[in-house]
């Protein structure tokens, strides 16, 4: 199975929705193939922080300061019960542009690093609170996740890989994806939005079954010498 799926970084419930879903694949014992796509929340998000997440949360949906902060608490644990540590209240909003570029990276070159790099830039923004426009921070990851130092530091020392990202972002915008998660499974059946654990179990065990039915409707054809009926 192929799952595509659109996230940020900054995205709570991207976090929160992707542990779900691999909780979910883990128990079932599927074989999936991952395709990350890059969806910025703000492109042109500040490279340094200029208000707290509650502040933003609250001037985003008119709420009051005690509202968004109830809000973003809730938010908050949604992922402790998924076993996260989350701070969502306390994360450092800026820009994410360099953080989707080094997915991109070790999409290109380290393929088998790719899970691990985006666990590590979600942990970085709401378990430690880290600034994920800063390139020190990056870095830091990317070479603890076993990418190459020269390679990550071309990357953050350029625009290497932004035309990929901005590929991802418009792929969305023509498919009418305005928000994240947005999952896409086998290329057939789209999932806007974090699902419970036991809706993706649901959606994921449907599927399997629709491709088995599939898989068993065996047409009359010939190939290489050989016919089926």
């Amino acid at each position: 199975m192929k799952i595509t799926y659109w996230s940020d970084f900054a995205c709570p419930y991207c976090y929160i929705g992707n542990t779900r879903l691999k909780r979910a694949i883990d128990d079932l014992n599927l074989d999936v193939e991952f395709d990350i796509r890059a969806f910025e929340l703000d492109q042109n998000a500040p490279i340094n922080v200029q208000s707290t997440t509650v502040e933003r949360f609250a001037k985003k949906y008119g709420l009051s300061l005690e509202d968004a902060e109830r809000q973003v608490s809730q938010i908050s644990g949604l992922g402790h019960d998924e076993g996260i540590d989350f701070k969502y209240e306390t994360t450092l909003y800026t820009n994410t542009r360099d953080a989707h570029r080094l997915m991109k990276l070790a999409q290109s070159k380290y393929p088998d690093k790719v899970g691990k790099l985006s666990e590590s830039l979600f942990d970085a923004y709401f378990v430690e609170n880290l600034k994920l426009a800063d390139r020190d921070v990056l870095l830091k990851i990317a070479l603890d996740t076993g990418l190459d130092e020269n390679d990550v530091k071309e990357v953050l020392n350029s625009d290497l890989y932004n035309i990929k990202v901005e590929e991802d972002e418009d792929i969305a915008l023509s498919a009418g994806i305005h928000a994240v998660p947005f999952y896409l499974f086998d290329n057939k059946y789209s999932i806007p939005g974090a699902l419970s654990y036991d809706d993706f179990k649901k959606v994921l065990t449907q599927i399997i079954a629709e491709n088995e039915v599939d898989d068993d409707k065996e047409t009359g054809s010939c190939s290489d010498g050989v016919c089926k009926i």
